[in-house]
């Protein structure tokens, strides 16, 4: 681990980012030219503490997922972000474990579309990064562990997901959910990670059983969908999927279908300051 030259690059990156960039309002008593590190800390989910004694060389050494969350916080490439596991003494993700960071495009993207909702989500379902007006919508999908990680595997275990939405929809995003991940395993045939995923949800869901049983294949591309919000009820959404080259990352952008969506969404944005706190309105932590 090379403290010190770890502690200079993440200084510098601090420093070379406008708040804006990450969705910071850039008040008038701002005096640092990039980020404070109480942001950095908000951004990547740390401890402040931790944060300044990163960029003093006094920390321990950062776990790998320590680093994503920096080098998300960070807005680094996929070329700093390398060289950041290498200054911490660990190999970067190969590139089979990229899909578990979300590239550094799409969080910029994310920063872009401001009171859009989006979100980066891996072609397994795992949510890897939501912008705010996302985590407004519908909640934080950053912080699963295990299986939970991924979309069909909750679709398919947990009632309290699917009550999320209509009824009437429910049919239509479990073949949905099922296609999709049929087209995953297509594309990585062999790969661990989803075969094991698969046999995991058929033996914990007879109505995926059923449904991978009919081998129905389609990448998610647009789509149309009800969430049911507990504050401001139902909200008809339009979801347009930008999927990367590889098919390994996709965007998801998601914007009001109707003018009732439009205004409570609106009205939402406003209700869900209260619930965070000052300069807090950058992309959750992913």
């Amino acid at each position: 681990m090379q403290r010190d030259q770890l502690a200079d690059f993440l200084r510098r990156r601090r420093e070379a980012i406008r708040p804006a960039e990450v969705g910071i309002a850039d008040g008038p008593r701002r005096r640092t030219a990039g980020l404070r590190r109480e942001e950095v800390a908000m951004l990547a989910g740390m401890s402040v503490d931790y944060v300044v004694r990163l960029e003093q060389g006094r920390s321990s050494q950062p776990s790998t997922q320590l680093l994503g969350a920096l080098a998300r916080a960070l807005r680094l490439s996929d070329d700093e972000r390398d060289h950041l596991f290498h200054l911490a003494g660990h190999r970067p993700p190969p590139a089979d474990g990229v899909a578990r960071l979300a590239r550094a495009g799409l969080l910029r993207m994310l920063d872009l579309l401001g009171d859009t909702p989006a979100l980066v989500v891996s072609d397994l379902g795992e949510v890897l990064a939501q912008n705010r007006a996302s985590v407004l919508l519908a909640g934080d999908h950053t912080g699963f562990s295990g299986d939970r990680r991924y979309t069909a595997y909750r679709w398919f275990t947990e009632p309290a997901v699917r009550a999320a939405r209509p009824p009437e929809e429910h049919q239509h995003q479990a073949r949905a959910v099922v296609a999709d991940l049929r087209a995953a395993a297509g594309r990585r045939s062999g790969d661990a990670e989803v075969t094991g995923l698969v046999e995991r949800l058929q033996a914990a869901s007879a109505d995926f059983r059923r449904l991978w049983a009919e081998h129905e294949v389609a990448v998610r591309r647009a789509d149309r969908k009800t969430f049911l919000h507990p504050r401001v009820g139902p909200l008809l959404m339009d979801c347009e999927t930008l999927v990367t080259p590889d098919q390994r990352q996709q965007l998801l952008v998601l914007t009001p279908a109707d003018a009732d969506t439009r205004e409570r969404l609106e009205l939402l944005r406003v209700l869900g300051v209260e619930e965070f706190p000052a300069g807090a309105t950058g992309a959750p932590r992913g």
